[in-house]
């Protein structure tokens, strides 16, 4: 079953062959800016899973670190997903239509987390990234 998604105004929409590899929750200082949110649910798809499905005119990318582009639309501003070398391979939980069919199973970057929010869960927490992943 295909996961969609799209932005605010339903200018951009995208679909998910397949399901997430994994969901997390990242508290670093980037996604907080970008999303105005203490922390950002993230789901890692196979990029060759996912095809944009409308609205790519009015996709826009910003590189917020070497090689990564968080991908928004320019005319409501909603986050939906991050590149990496051109392709997409993460996507804001936030911005499925429905239910994702996958939940958050951590908490990364609590180093620099918002000093206005506390974790409350008991999902393991990572300082940085988790080991054995690197951005």
């Amino acid at each position: 079953m295909a996961i969609r998604g799209s932005c605010l105004c339903g200018s951009v929409r995208y679909e998910i062959a397949a399901g997430f590899a994994l969901a997390g929750n990242c508290h670093c200082g980037n996604c907080r800016k970008a999303n105005g949110a203490a922390y950002v649910g993230w789901g890692l798809i196979d990029p060759e899973q996912f095809r944009w499905t409308a609205g790519q005119e009015h996709i826009a990318q910003y590189e917020s670190s070497p090689g990564k582009h968080r991908c928004f639309c320019r005319k409501c501003g909603s986050s939906l997903a991050s590149s990496h070398a051109g392709r997409v391979a993460e996507v804001v939980l936030g911005s499925v239509d429905g239910d994702p069919g996958a939940r958050p199973l951590e908490h990364i970057f609590v180093n620099s987390k918002a000093v206005w929010h506390d974790i409350t869960d008991d999902l393991p927490q990572h300082g940085e990234w988790p080991p054995g992943i690197e951005g």
